[in-house]
């Protein structure tokens, strides 16, 4: 674990402690830490299989779905043979979407591993316990392994209560809990050598959770997120005092608090376009991929497995040159779903893939499946993140308005579990999308769609391809920052919006290194497109044009207001800066108590944990950001921008090039297998000309 990981420990105690990595220890006793680690490691492994099973891809910790035996089980059937929902989840009227996708979700099966106590009361009236450990779980029941001669009693059984904890992980956030309720034993059965007992709650989870869990932390959290409110504008209120000594400082403490507080007001009013049934125009689904293997099928199939006609849904992958294995992982996933749903859904010319002649970046993998299209709208979604089976149907509501010209969905985090890193993330994503993206989508000013999932007007991405493609600052190409330079070019004369109801989640980093690097690659994306877009938000409606540079301005000169206000004062003045310490503190109870309020989720704490971190760690990126923010390489994929920096370093070296890629890539830690794949002119961005080329290049349909 490098230095920044050892502050993450600090930050967070005992809490970190709970997923032990590799830890390097140069500097303590080593044969008294090997020692004390290997032991934590040992109870951590043991706790895991003690507790819960989920799925682990490369270090990382997912949720686990005990799969449908369709591939595309929510995709509705055009032959009508087949329901888009199982057994447990009848609904009056098929075409209400709502309560459809109500009892989709309360029936989706998630693979467990924890303890669970039965009480029940025989014929007799006697009252017997038995201890079992859960296989699966839902919304609506549970299936637990039990000994066989204990499961044949259930068969008579009456009163049946069950009683487990529901650990973090288990199930989507926020179900984290203590259950004690009836339920009632439906069938007891062999599968793999054990005795399983399969039981449907009295009432279901939801229900639970509204009665004993959400009341509570809803009050409490209201509670708690008024008087953090007051008590910041009190503290605030206060500055006016001061303004003799320093009115510039004090200005800007006011102006961010009344910012954030109205960022978190106007989140609160937030409420997402409803469906439409009948809305339901043809949509393109692009892939950009590069060294994902890992991730692509589940991308590709999430994708396809959409509650959306078929006949109004195509997806198309596009392979930018990968070295791993991304290619034969799409044929397979193709054929794979095009030979068991082939004939009913049409698979063959609804889902298809293009491999480009040369690495040419996420951009122009992009315009090349734009286009192809042949839908009205594209949406585009990125090779590790996985849709929502009702994520389509809700994006493209806002598009009724004909002035609408993109939609961003809400992004979750998919590996939150895996360590306090991502927990951290999880909570971050949740209040971006959810308080900061929703305040924006009131005055239909949404200012990036985001890139794990968005949706345009294919007509104004045509529109904007070229520009887009070849888009310069300060003389120098634009390679990252894709989504937010293409939210740009659409909100400069259409509306942008976010829609919560349409979720995706997509794979964050868990290794501080790589973190910090895409943390500082968006840092100077948005400083860049943030600078162009004020050339037009001035346009849009007073409040909404306000915030946004009020919003650009408060993160920029942060860094000097908390160096004025931590070093500065305390060094010159003696004073000790408790005024300030408090009113930061206070800001990032904010973001845990709203993740509390709007979520319910156990990680509601790393809100707080983050904020520090962030005010530690990630704040003093913004300087450096602010000197090299015309920098175009990524720093966690070798970009032929990373190439040219790359050979610039050894030549000054005198070493022979390596195009390897960096230290810990941000997704696949592989190695590029040809130097000539990535580097020289022949991988620059492509131009107008270049680009017309490309579209000459293999479309494969399978």
């Amino acid at each position: 674990m490098d230095i920044t990981s050892s502050l993450l420990d600090i930050l967070c105690g005992s809490i970190i402690s709970e997923h032990i990595r590799s830890v390097d220890i140069g500097f303590f006793d080593k044969e008294k830490s090997v020692s004390l680690f290997r032991k934590k490691a040992e109870k951590h492994t043991a706790d895991k299989k003690k507790n819960v099973t989920l799925e682990t891809f490369d270090g990382d910790i997912l949720l686990s779905e005990r799969l449908d035996r369709r591939i595309l089980p929510d995709v509705p059937d055009p032959t009508g043979q087949r329901a888009s929902f199982d057994r447990r989840g009848v609904v009056d009227d098929p075409n209400d979407v709502d309560a459809v996708m109500k009892k989709r979700k309360s029936g989706i099966r998630y693979k467990s591993k924890f303890p669970v106590t039965v009480d029940f009361r025989d014929q007799d009236g006697k009252a017997h316990t038995l201890k079992g450990e859960s296989r699966d779980i839902s919304e609506t029941g549970i299936l637990v392994r039990l000994e066989k001669e204990d499961a044949e009693q259930l068969k008579e059984a009456s009163e049946t209560e069950l009683r487990f904890d529901i650990p973090p992980g288990s199930m989507p956030e926020g179900h984290e809990m203590s259950i004690h309720t009836a339920a009632s034993c439906v069938r007891v059965f062999e599968r793999d050598g054990e005795t399983c007992a399969g039981f449907e709650f009295a009432e279901d989870l939801g229900t639970y959770m509204h009665r004993h869990k959400d009341r509570y932390l809803y009050v409490s959290s209201v509670i708690l997120l008024l008087f953090i409110s007051m008590m910041v504008v009190l503290m605030r209120s206060e500055s006016v005092i001061y303004f003799k000594y320093n009115a510039v400082m004090y200005s800007y403490s006011i102006i961010a608090a009344m910012f954030l507080l109205t960022r978190y007001a106007f989140g609160a009013l937030y409420r997402p376009v409803k469906i439409d049934p009948a809305f339901k125009p043809s949509v393109t689904i692009i892939i950009p991929c590069f060294n994902e293997e890992t991730w692509i099928s589940r991308t590709i199939i999430s994708c396809m497995n959409q509650n959306y006609p078929p006949d109004k849904l195509e997806v198309i992958v596009v392979d930018d040159c990968s070295t791993d294995r991304s290619v034969e992982v799409i044929k397979d996933t193709i054929e794979k779903i095009a030979s068991a749903e082939g004939e009913r859904m049409n698979i063959r010319n609804r889902l298809s893939y293009i491999v480009q002649e040369q690495n040419a970046g996420k951009r122009a993998a992009l315009c090349r499946g734009v286009d192809v299209a042949k839908g009205e709208f594209v949406i585009f979604v990125d090779s590790d993140s996985f849709l929502d089976p009702y994520a389509v149907v809700n994006l493209v509501q806002p598009f009724k308005d004909p002035k609408m010209g993109g939609v961003a969905g809400r992004t979750d985090v998919a590996n939150t579990y895996t360590n306090s890193l991502t927990k951290m993330q999880s909570v971050r994503y949740y209040i971006a999308f959810r308080v900061m993206k929703a305040s924006e989508a009131l005055f239909d000013t949404v200012t990036c769609l985001s890139g794990p999932l968005s949706c345009y007007r294919k007509s104004i991405v045509k529109e904007h391809e070229e520009a887009w493609l070849n888009q310069k600052f300060l003389g120098h190409k634009a390679t990252f920052g894709d989504d937010r330079a293409m939210t740009n070019f659409v909100l400069s004369h259409h509306r942008t919006y976010y829609q919560d109801t349409a979720v995706c989640s997509t794979i964050v980093p868990n290794k501080q290194k790589v973190f910090l690097k895409q943390q500082m690659r968006w840092k100077r994306s948005w400083l860049r497109e943030s600078l162009m877009a004020g050339a037009f938000m001035w346009r849009k409606e007073p409040f909404a044009a306000l915030n946004f540079y009020i919003g650009l301005l408060v993160p920029i000169l942060a860094p000097i207001v908390v160096a004025y206000n931590l070093f500065y004062v305390p060094f010159t003045q003696h004073i000790f800066p408790t005024t300030f310490l408090v009113g930061l503190l206070l800001m990032s109870l904010m973001m845990s108590i709203a993740q509390l309020f709007f979520r319910k989720s156990s990680t509601w704490y790393f809100g707080f944990l983050f904020c520090l971190y962030y005010e530690v760690v990630l704040l003093w990126q913004m300087p450096l950001a602010w000197v090299t923010f015309w920098k175009s390489t990524w720093g966690t994929r070798m970009t032929p921008s990373d190439v040219k920096e790359k050979e610039k370093r050894q030549r000054h070296k005198n070493a022979p090039v390596d195009t390897t890629e960096p230290d810990a890539i941000e997704k696949n830690e592989g190695t590029r297998a040809k130097a000539d794949a990535v580097s020289g002119e022949k991988h620059a961005a492509p131009s107008a000309g270049k680009h017309a080329e490309n579209k000459r290049g293999k479309h494969a349909n399978v």
